[in-house]
């Protein structure tokens, strides 16, 4: 299976259309459909289902599309770290970020670095933990900043020094909003929309064996969408102080949790790891801060 092909491969699945893919690819069309056949040979499968207009993906063709974007995606970053290894002033640093007020430090700490080696470019993707880490595991990610306990038998990490306060988001006219802080009595019968993540991590701590009892209408991986779900009344959102606006002009406001429950910040990287020469100044800036 050759990555040239596998681009082809991604081309038509983006473009839908034979025809539109060669054009984009500057090849002939027989040529390209020549080689998607030889690509369903080789792995048994029909990748397409055929129409005179279109083409459209099998489930086996849904399966290589993801596969292929992160052979390929893995394959360029590596290309970009040779590139640079010759080239210190400059390069690509690919960092997992979850959603948190708490990344300003680590934002100061890339801005100083900017200041020195202006063409380091920086490719944040801003995800649950889980999915920061499962991309960090597959090498797509030279780091990743999460809001939850570091697993120590894959990965070395610096703390940030700072936290995010819990509570619960909600519309201003909501019976809960006369309350200063939430307890655990106030959400027995509240529609809540849970963070997936924390569901593992923090809420079981809080909860305790009430989490069971509790109306679970949606979860969310980031947070704004489930600040749409809130201002559509559709239910009440735990989530971080600060990430989504709750100012006197908002519809919506905030209340924390009482008891307090807070969550730490970490930078990761998986251990072993090789850095590029521009990640591995990242991580010489971040241990003086931060060490």
């Amino acid at each position: 299976m050759e990555l040239r092909v596998l681009r082809y491969f991604l081309e038509i699945a983006r473009e839908g259309n034979m025809t539109h893919a060669a054009q984009r690819l500057h090849i002939s069309q027989p040529t390209l459909s020549r080689q998607i056949k030889e690509l369903e040979e080789e792995l048994g499968k029909k990748l397409f289902i055929r129409s005179n207009y279109s083409m459209n993906l099998t489930e086996e063709g849904m399966l290589l599309r993801k596969r292929a974007e992160d052979i390929l995606e893995m394959t360029d970053k590596t290309l970009a770290e040779f590139k640079s290894l010759d080239e210190i002033n400059g390069g690509d640093i690919h960092i997992g970020c979850a959603e948190s007020n708490g990344i300003a430090s680590f934002i100061q700490v890339i801005q100083k670095l900017k200041e020195k080696y202006p063409r380091i470019r920086y490719h944040f993707y801003s995800s649950g933990t889980d999915a920061a880490n499962e991309r960090l595991d597959q090498g797509l990610l030279d780091f990743a900043i999460i809001v939850q306990e570091v697993d120590l038998s894959k990965y070395n990490y610096l703390q940030i020094p700072a936290s995010d306060q819990w509570g619960l988001i909600m519309r201003k006219d909501s019976p809960l909003a006369e309350h200063s802080c939430i307890h655990l009595n106030d959400l027995i019968d509240v529609p809540l929309i849970l963070s997936r993540q924390a569901m593992g991590e923090e809420m079981p701590k809080w909860f305790g064996e009430t989490q069971d009892k509790l109306n679970v209408v949606a979860t969310y991986d980031l947070l704004f969408n489930a600040s749409v779900m809130v201002r559509e009344g559709f239910g009440y959102v735990l989530g971080f102080d600060g990430l989504v606006y709750t100012g006197s002009d908002s519809d919506l406001c905030f209340r924390p949790l009482e008891p307090a429950l807070t969550s730490p910040m970490y930078i990761i990287w998986k251990k072993y790891q090789v850095f590029s020469p521009v990640a591995s100044l990242l991580l010489d800036e971040l241990k003086k801060i931060f060490g």
